[in-house]
């Protein structure tokens, strides 16, 4: 008996019986047929059940990635096997040599198929639905197009059945979108990966595991490394960045100088009023610096590169904060929360302690600013602080004098909550992309930036910012390395907590300043 026709005819055996590929079924029938050429002499159907255990083995080794449908075709194509009748040993074998140029050309039109399947790289069009979002399209030349023989070095010696299996191919720009189930923990799959690419390739290719938005199952992406080129800009970035640092600085003198908010076109004639709110911008600057400074520090520790921050104006509350541009691809979801909630909680501290002095330490002047008692209704932190550090002093429609310190924490506060709103790239977006994926990310954008319309019906600043969010901020957040794997629940803790800050300092506060209302509860 001829051992090559034999293997022929068993391969074509197995390839309507899965649902790979031929590329994909050698790994597993590779050392069958070295067990069996020792053996030339035995009959085809031995053989053929040498390699089915084979194949059953491989199938059995996956993961919980596998769908449950794919084990019960196998379950019902061992049953077919043992029910079906023997036959006899010659006539196996005379069937499978009759059977050789049938199997060759079976193997033919499965590399067609699967030729088909992937689709030509270099003219496919871009699928919708791409799970690389952030990512903007190149004008791509063809010789850092991913060609087709390293298409295949990537799914024969790249990926693997420890890794990640490889059951389809779709194009993604210059690159490819590999599907297929992922094997064990993907933290570890993806650094077994990217170190073969890096062995084979250099830093040619870029690898991402990411979460396919269309069915949420694991998908891989690799793409030339030419094509995630940080854009240029016309103005140098810290040019531009010091223009509106600069108006940032009026915009909080502006602000604590309430003779000039009155009639804003009378500031430029009254230039040394200015002055009179250089303390509360010093504070305010204070708590927006630390906020800034807290994100260079982890970024620097995780190895997240970030951008020079654009300090936002704002004529209401001085500042809107800082835009930050992450400019390299940030590894994991984990490493994103760190950065994203170092920021926020850093703010929201500083500006804590320095409320609380606010409230204990009296006025400088003797006299302070003078505010009505329901100014405290606007915000359930400062409002529920005020009564239980206040007390009875605190009634409604009652003038209260306080520190002014009171007002710039206040107002610090206010402007590390609206940064942790979760919504697009502000930093309660990225918290909460971090924390429960992409997909629930872009539901909370669509939801703040809802109720944020609402509100910009009743509040001017709520106005500002949701326009702020939807032109420079909505998103999308660009692709992690790893999107997989979930944060360690200590960081999830952190990152629920500034949300929860968030809101407590923007939700206002619902009940009256009574004592009878307070000893009641």
């Amino acid at each position: 008996m001829n051992c090559p026709a034999t293997f022929r005819g068993n391969y074509s055996a197995l390839s309507p019986c899965s649902t790979c590929c031929n590329l994909r079924l050698q790994h597993c029938l590779v050392p069958s047929v070295s067990f069996q050429l020792k053996q030339c002499t035995r009959s085809g159907l031995k053989f053929h059940q040498v390699s089915r255990k084979r194949w059953t083995f491989c199938r059995a080794s996956e993961t919980q990635t596998e769908p449950d449908s794919n084990n019960d075709k196998e379950k019902e194509l061992q049953e077919d096997e043992a029910e079906r009748p023997p036959t006899d040993s010659i006539g196996q074998e005379s069937s499978h040599l009759d059977s050789k140029p049938v199997a060759a050309e079976q193997i033919n039109n499965s590399d067609a198929e699967t030729n088909a399947q992937g689709g030509d790289v270099d003219n496919a069009e871009v699928a919708s639905g791409s799970p690389l979002p952030g990512v903007k399209p190149q004008q791509l030349d063809e010789q850092i197009k991913i060609p087709k023989e390293t298409i295949e070095i990537l799914k024969s010696q790249v990926f693997g059945f420890d890794t990640f299996f490889v059951t389809s191919q779709d194009p993604y720009e210059g690159g490819v979108l590999f599907k297929g189930n992922l094997r064990g923990q993907a933290s570890k799959s993806y650094e077994k990966i990217s170190k073969r690419m890096q062995d084979k390739f250099g830093d040619e290719y870029r690898l991402f595991l990411l979460v396919n938005p269309e069915d949420d199952r694991p998908v891989a992406v690799v793409v030339p490394a030419k094509t995630l080129q940080p854009e240029t800009t016309a103005v140098p970035e810290w040019f531009a960045a010091g223009a509106f640092g600069l108006v940032t600085v009026f915009t909080l003198l502006l602000r604590n100088v309430p003779a000039l908010q009155s009639n804003l076109l009378s500031t430029f004639d009254n230039l040394e009023l200015l002055k009179n709110g250089a303390p509360g911008a010093i504070v305010i600057a204070l708590i927006l610096g630390v906020h800034e400074l807290s994100h260079s520090l982890v970024a620097k520790s995780t190895g997240i590169k970030l951008g020079v921050p654009y300090f936002v104006p704002s004529w209401q509350i001085g500042s809107f904060g800082a835009i930050t541009r992450i400019l390299n691809i940030v590894p994991n979801r984990e490493d994103l929360l760190k950065v994203a909630v170092a920021g926020p909680l850093a703010g929201f501290g500083l500006g804590f302690v320095l409320l609380l002095l606010g409230f204990i330490l009296p006025p400088s002047d003797g006299i302070g600013v003078i505010v009505d008692a329901s100014v405290f209704h606007e915000s359930f932190l400062a409002g529920g602080i005020a009564k239980l550090l206040l007390g009875d002093v605190l009634k409604e429609s009652t003038p209260i004098s306080v520190n002014p310190l009171v007002i710039w924490a206040w107002a610090g506060l206010l402007i590390n909550a609206i940064n942790s709103i979760p919504a697009g790239e502000l930093d309660g977006g990225r918290i909460s992309f971090a924390i429960w994926g992409r997909k629930a990310s872009a539901r909370f954008t669509a939801a703040s930036i809802g109720l944020l319309g609402l509100s910009a019906l009743l509040n001017d600043v709520a106005f500002y910012w949701v326009v702020l969010i939807f032109f420079l901020q909505r998103g999308p957040i660009a692709p992690l390395s790893e999107e997989i794997t979930d944060p360690d629940e200590k960081y999830v803790a952190l990152g629920v907590l500034v949300l929860i800050l968030g809101l407590l300092v923007c939700l206002p506060y619902p009940f009256p300043f009574t004592q009878e209302v307070m000893t009641s509860f």
